[in-house]
């Protein structure tokens, strides 16, 4: 087995465990690179609120697919499809493994299964943008509701951008269908995943609790030095968990406190369509995240005899 996608909820431990395995791919004889699955790692300077592990963290493991875009650079999963599918061939041409990791679910979908995006129509999209910007997101929603209610629950309502390109592609293919992954998707290539839970009270303390440690540790300083690079002028950047209410945190439009019960809120409904979202891949390894030290030798020695 040379493909591994670990996933889960977000405070699920997933780097660490990546890191784990490939430590004890090493010990039977293997060697594991990191793939980045998270949109918001992509990012240079955007560390703090994403939880990205500093090269030092990395114990000598290679990583791909880290700090490749700048804020004001759109990410799309069609082209992180093609750059991790790009990085992965060259890992497995080294016969090494590698572990595809993150919680960006339409990110690990894009990768291991035979999912192709339809096109774009740049007159579409600037209208649907347009309506976005003199409707908001909810309206927008309630009509992809009306058209693909499957589509609309699969799509956060304030995800403006994700709302405005399921849009695009129905109107592009004729087919509400289109906007969403196949009920049965084909595999890309072999692999096996591993989904990381946690019991939801125990993810919620932790995830609450990290969300205060962000700015403990310079979330602030970290947004207030990304602000002259173009962070608010960045499509996908700006909107990250934290960066956002860290921004209205600096141009007091909302207090420390505020700022910090926001993104503590976000990022638990953030969480709980995570575990939706990952809940589909029935074939996945399911491993309490709370109980991982004895199953990453287990895991690599089982995958190093596939």
């Amino acid at each position: 087995m040379t493909l591994i996608a670990i996933v889960g909820a977000t405070g699920t431990g997933k780097s660490d465990f990546a890191l784990d395995l490939a430590e004890a791919f090493t010990r039977v004889g293997r060697e594991a690179e990191v793939v980045n699955a998270d949109a918001m790692q992509l990012y240079r300077g955007m560390d703090i609120g994403t939880a990205k592990l500093d090269v030092e963290a990395r114990r000598g493991v290679p990583h791909h697919l880290l700090d490749v875009l700048d804020v004001t650079e759109e990410a799309s999963a069609a082209a992180y499809q093609g750059a991790a599918r790009a990085a992965i061939d060259e890992i497995e041409a080294r016969d090494a493994v590698a572990l595809l990791v993150g919680g960006s679910g339409l990110y690990v979908s894009s990768v291991i299964h035979d999912f192709r995006f339809p096109g774009t129509d740049a007159a579409i999209r600037a209208r649907l943008e347009a309506e976005l910007a003199e409707l908001g997101p909810g309206l927008l929603h309630a009509r992809l509701r009306s058209i693909d209610a499957e589509t609309a629950a699969s799509v956060d309502p304030q995800n403006g951008r994700r709302i405005v390109r399921a849009l695009e592609v129905i109107e592009l293919t004729g087919e509400p269908k289109a906007a969403r992954l196949p009920d049965e998707p084909v595999p890309w290539r072999e692999h096996r995943i591993v989904h990381l839970r946690s019991e939801r009270a125990r993810l919620v303390a932790r995830l609450d609790a990290r969300v205060e440690h962000m700015w403990q540790a310079g979330l602030l300083d970290e947004v207030r030095a990304l602000v002259p690079l173009g962070l608010e002028h960045g499509v996908t950047a700006r909107k990250a968990i934290g960066y956002a209410q860290a921004l209205a945190e600096l141009h007091g439009r909302a207090t420390r406190a505020d700022a910090i019960a926001e993104t503590q809120q976000l990022t638990r409904t953030y969480a709980r369509r995570q575990v939706g979202w990952f809940a589909r891949y029935r074939e996945a390894t399911t491993i309490d995240a709370d109980d991982l030290d004895s199953r990453s030798t287990e895991l690599a020695r089982q995958a190093a005899l596939d």
